[in-house]
């Protein structure tokens, strides 16, 4: 049996679903900034909304997993869904605002660095990731930040802007470490209902507290708003959620990354943000980052792979 063998094939339909998930999720930050709402209000009603979308399906499909969650033996799953939602809230609260306060480029380009993050989490559980895969999250977070030119020190507004969307890589990282502790016995849905379900209740606490009006937007803004909700949380999540099933979480979170180029692009073409003249050689090498990693990472997997035994033969009289 050759080593190939073993690899699963990237069929047309997960391609492009891979495809229309870096699409959708290239979107949320130019969306972000034209939305007419405050940040954390845009935040809440993106969850919110997600939430109204998945429950009905979740509570009539998934009835036994909610009730499953409540017993003594679900509750440690159950708890890392809720985790994952506070570390979700977190993320919303410190990358959505980053991006009304510096460039839609700079603000994706941070946020980005959630691989980096997710690394050093893993090693902290124990978990060792391929040299290779190391020098590939390196090769395209610095792709991704010389793309879309991150403008840290351009001036004080950019600079708070740019800390904030670094913290919400790193509690994005956090959302996923949680998450995938949740979904190895979780289904999707019943995990993201949850999940969306904590984070919206979260921040509802925060605008609430801190003033932030929730209504009253235009129309123009809530458009915006269920645009996020269609595309980047429910369409780009749910299309990454479906190539799992072919491709690692590892690769699918560097491939995330993509979304780097395409806000800068869409930002470029729709808010007028004209990118930086190297920003062809930062896509270049967030390119070549994503190709290390999802093919030294497929070769990694494959060495340390035991090779399948052949069958026996079968006896000539059967």
């Amino acid at each position: 049996m050759s080593p190939s063998s073993d690899r699963p094939s990237l069929d047309p339909l997960t391609t492009g679903a891979v495809g229309l998930a870096v699409v959708a999720i290239s979107s949320s930050a130019p969306l972000i900034a034209y939305a007419a709402a405050p940040a954390l209000a845009i935040a809440f009603w993106r969850n919110l909304l997600a939430v109204a979308v998945l429950s009905p399906f979740a509570l009539v499909r998934r009835r036994a997993e909610f009730r499953a969650l409540l017993a003594p033996a679900g509750r440690r799953e159950g708890l890392f869904c809720v985790l994952s939602g506070v570390a979700l809230a977190g993320h919303f609260a410190t990358w959505v605002p980053s991006a009304q306060l510096t460039s839609v480029a700079a603000a994706t380009a941070l946020g980005a660095t959630q691989p980096v993050w997710q690394g050093l989490i893993a090693r902290a559980q124990g978990r060792r990731l391929p040299t290779v895969v190391w020098v590939g999250v390196a090769v395209a977070v610095g792709g991704a930040v010389i793309a879309t030119g991150a403008d840290v020190g351009i001036s004080g507004r950019a600079v708070v802007g740019d800390l904030l969307a670094v913290t919400g890589g790193m509690f994005a990282a956090v959302y996923t470490a949680f998450g995938e502790r949740a979904r190895a016995s979780i289904s999707t849905t019943t995990y993201t209902t949850i999940c969306y379900g904590i984070c919206a209740a979260i921040l509802l606490v925060i605008c609430l507290l801190g003033g932030v009006r929730t209504v009253g937007f235009d129309e123009r803004t809530w458009l915006a708003i269920l645009a996020l909700v269609a595309g980047a949380q429910l369409l780009g999540h749910s299309m990454f959620n479906y190539a799992l099933h072919k491709i690692s979480a590892t690769t699918v979170s560097v491939l995330v990354l993509l979304e780097a180029p395409g806000a800068a692009l869409l930002g470029w073409a729709w808010l007028h943000q004209v990118p930086r003249p190297y920003a062809l050689l930062g896509m270049a090498l967030l390119l070549v980052g994503v190709a290390v990693v999802v093919l030294g990472g497929a070769r990694a997997g494959r060495r340390a792979t035991p090779p399948t035994p052949l069958p026996a033969a079968a006896p000539l009289d059967s």
